[in-house]
C-alpha cells in the first residue's frame, strides 16, 4: 500500500507491505522507497515499512535547508510511527538510511527492537570522501542542469576513477542527474555526508538490540571496512559480507534477502519475540 502522512509542514510519501513484525527498512540519499522495496520482501510476519526522507521521492515540499540532516529523518522515523500507532520496530536501512536507523535507536532506544546497518556509509562524524563525491555533483547540478551536468560528469576524473573499481557506484552515482527534482534537491547531496549519525564509535556501545550488518567490497562510497568496524564496535553485532553489486546485482539482492530475512525469523518473529506492536 502507498499512503501518505503529515508532519512538519510536509506530506511524506510511505509504502506499507504484510502484516506482523513491523521492520522499517530506510533508502539511500538519492534514492526513494523503492530501493528498500526492490531489494527486500518481508518473509510471513512481518510488515515492511519505507517513508521518502525529506527532498527524496514524492516526500513534498522540500522543507527548510536547515533541516535536511540525519537527526531530522530520524525524528520523521519517529513521526512515522507515531502516524502508524507503533510502539517500536525493527529499525534499518541502507547507507543514508542505515545513518537514520543508527541515530534513531542511539537517541529513541525506548522504540527499537532491532537494528539493521546495509552498508553502512559513515563511522564517527562526517564521510569527508564522499562528500567531495557528491558536492561536485550537486555542483554540476546547480550550474548545468540534469542533461548537460550528467555527460560532464562522466568525463571527469572522479566519475572514471569510481567506474575502473567499482562500475555499478559509478552508474549509482551518474544516475543521480535522472532523478526529476534533481537540481531543486541537489542541496541534499552538499549536507548529508558532512553530516554524521554519531560522533563517537563508543556511543555504539549504547547500542542493546540484535544488530545485522552487511558490507560489501568495490563499493568506495560504502567502504567494507565501515562495516567491518561499526560491527565491532556494536555488542554482539552480527556481520556478514555480501556480494557487491558491481560483480553481480542478483546476487547482492540474493545475498540481503538470505541474512535480512534469516536475522528478522531467528529474533522477531512472534515464536521468538513478544516485544512488538
Amino acid at each position: 500500500m502507498m499512503a501518505h502522512f503529515s508532519h512538519d509542514g510536509l506530506t511524506f510519501h510511505y509504502r506499507d507491505m504484510g502484516t506482523g513484525t513491523p521492520f522499517v527498512f530506510q533508502h539511500g540519499l538519492g534514492g526513494d522507497v523503492n530501493q528498500p522495496y526492490d531489494l527486500f520482501r518481508p518473509p510471513a510476519g512481518f510488515r515492511l515499512l519505507a517513508f521518502d526522507c525529506r527532498a527524496h521521492g514524492e516526500t513534498q515540499p522540500l522543507g527548510p535547508p536547515e533541516k535536511i540532516h540525519i537527526a531530522s529523518f530520524a525524528d520523521d522515523l519517529g513521526k512515522f510511527l507515531d502516524h502508524l500507532e507503533i510502539k517500536a520496530a525493527v529499525v534499518g536501512g541502507i547507507s543514508m538510511g542505515a545513518a537514520v536507523a543508527m541515530n534513531f535507536a542511539l537517541r529513541f532506544p525506548d522504540r527499537v527492537l532491532g537494528l539493521v546497518q546495509s552498508r553502512p556509509a559513515w563511522l564517527a562524524g562526517p564521510n569527508r570522501e564522499n562528500h567531495r563525491v557528491f558536492s561536485y555533483i550537486s555542483r554540476l547540478l546547480q550550474q548545468h542542469g540534469c542533461q548537460r551536468g550528467q555527460p560532464i560528469f562522466r568525463e571527469s576524473e572522479i566519475y572514471r576513477t569510481i567506474l575502473d573499481r567499482a562500475p555499478e557506484t559509478a552508474t549509482s552515482l551518474a544516475g543521480q542527474f535522472d532523478n526529476p527534482h534533481a537540481v531543486e534537491r541537489a542541496i541534499r547531496l552538499e549536507l548529508i555526508p558532512l553530516d554524521a549519525p554519531y560522533q563517537q564509535l563508543d556511543e555504539l556501545k549504547a547500542v542493546d538490540v540484535p544488530t545485522l550488518v552487511l558490507a560489501n567490497r568495490q563499493d568506495p562510497v560504502h567502504p567494507f571496512e565501515f562495516g567491518a568496524e561499526l560491527a565491532g564496535a556494536v555488542p554482539n553485532a552480527e556481520f556478514h559480507e555480501i556480494t557487491s553489486k558491481s560483480v553481480s546485482a542478483e546476487q547482492h539482492g540474493q545475498d540481503v534477502q538470505r541474512y535480512l530475512a534469516d536475522f528478522l525469523v531467528r529474533y522477531f518473529s512472534p515464536k521468538s519475540s513478544c516485544n512488538h506492536s
